[in-house]
């Protein structure tokens, strides 16, 4: 059974920075290309970013390009996002999980609230 935690979203001021981590068991993630996804308010879950395996390949949305860093440590099964420049509109559960056809994702983490306040 594949477990996804996400942890590191918080309260921050427009402007600010945040470092979201993804810890992975059950299952390695070393041949697994991974991706971040975001759930808007009243919105449905979007991707945002991935990055593939070996080598590193990263991919962004265009709404998000620019202010995020994407990042895995396969001996740590971690998936990281880095965040700056952040923005109200950025608000949202920020969930992580591997990249492919819907159903073979792995079952969705709790995620990590991200708030930015204006």
């Amino acid at each position: 059974q594949v477990q996804l935690v996400e942890s590191g979203g918080g309260l921050v001021q427009a402007g600010g920075s945040l470092r979201l981590s993804c810890v992975v068991s059950g299952r390695s993630i070393r041949f697994a290309p991974m991706g971040w996804y975001r759930q808007l308010p009243g919105r449905q879950r979007e991707w945002i970013a991935d990055i593939t395996t070996a080598p590193d390949i990263t991919t962004y949305a265009a709404s998000v390009k620019g202010r995020i860093t994407i990042s895995r440590d396969n001996t740590k099964n971690v998936v990281c996002l880095e965040m700056f420049s952040l923005k109200p509109e950025d608000t949202g559960v920020y969930y992580c999980n591997k990249i492919g056809p819907m159903q073979s994702l792995w079952a969705w983490g709790q995620g990590t609230q991200v708030t930015v306040s204006s």
